[in-house]
């Protein structure tokens, strides 16, 4: 299996990426920022492979960082014959590659136009073998760009921020139990409750085109992002993810979170990506 995401996986030539963004005279960034990461992923007690997917990618080079900044991705695949973690893998490496190589647009559109080349990198992987047929995977991404938080999102992974003690969910989940309670046919308790609750309306790789959902944030010293996938929220309270994050550091609250899901029933695969930002500084810019 390795060979064969080898070979299907977009890959980026970082010396020549630093390259790249020098020859076109890129400024350095006006914003320093000092994170701290944490990342656990699990298989939880039921499945026996890992279908998520998490990575992430801090450029050093003063132009890159300054015109792209730093990425962190979470994926949760679906799929039999373990086609789900073929297309959670190629989804976050090709999209990460894509966003570093996009020298033309703007970070937000640099990032949606990545998620939909990652979305035909899985179709065409789908199409060279038939047991891979339907495969596909959420993607839930932020990118710190400056003084900007970009989330860009399909599908139930989940992105949080925990800011000035309140964690409030920035994503809303592409499910179809979503949708009954946003047009008021079912009630938050009942959404959560239905076995109708995984069903996803929308995703990478099951469809030839792709309605991406795309937005920014102010990034404010102290902010702390988790992106995960629902086999943590499945079994952990957004409460309890509260105090969880607030209370330790990056690396801690994942572990934590990911003991507690287990604990429950790890009914799933469980993911948690944890950013914090513990430093803003800013840059004097030669005049």
């Amino acid at each position: 299996m390795i060979e064969e995401l080898d070979e299907t996986t977009a890959r980026f030539d970082i010396q020549e990426l630093v390259l790249g963004w020098r020859r076109l005279n890129g400024e350095p960034p006006r914003l320093r920022l000092t994170t701290r990461v944490g990342l656990k992923s699990d298989l939880g007690c039921v499945r026996d492979n890992n279908e998520d997917k998490a990575e992430f990618y801090e450029p050093i080079d003063p132009p890159t960082l300054a015109a792209r900044g730093s990425v962190y991705c979470v994926a949760d695949g679906m799929g039999g014959h373990a086609a789900g973690q073929i297309a959670s893998e190629l989804a976050v490496k090709s999209a990460i590659a894509a966003y570093y190589s996009d020298m033309d647009n703007t970070p937000d559109v640099a990032m949606v136009q990545a998620v939909r080349q990652a979305n035909d990198t899985v179709r065409e992987a789908a199409i060279e073998a038939p047991e891979r047929a339907g495969m596909g995977t959420t993607f839930t991404a932020l990118s710190l760009v400056q003084g900007h938080a970009l989330v860009t999102h399909l599908g139930d992974s989940r992105a949080y921020l925990l800011r000035d003690g309140e964690l409030r969910q920035i994503t809303t989940d592409h499910t179809w139990v979503e949708e009954q309670v946003q047009n008021g046919v079912m009630t938050r308790a009942q959404a959560e409750s239905s076995p109708y609750r995984n069903i996803i309306t929308r995703c990478i790789g099951t469809e030839p085109t792709i309605d991406v959902d795309s937005f920014a944030v102010d990034t404010r010293t102290g902010d702390i992002w988790l992106l995960c996938s629902d086999g943590l929220t499945g079994h952990v309270e957004d409460d309890e993810i509260q105090s969880i994050v607030d209370g330790a550091g990056p690396s801690e609250a994942c572990r934590q979170l990911i003991t507690l899901a287990c604990a429950r029933g790890g009914s799933d695969n469980v993911t948690a990506l944890i950013v914090k930002i513990e430093d803003m500084e800013t840059v004097e810019v030669a005049a």
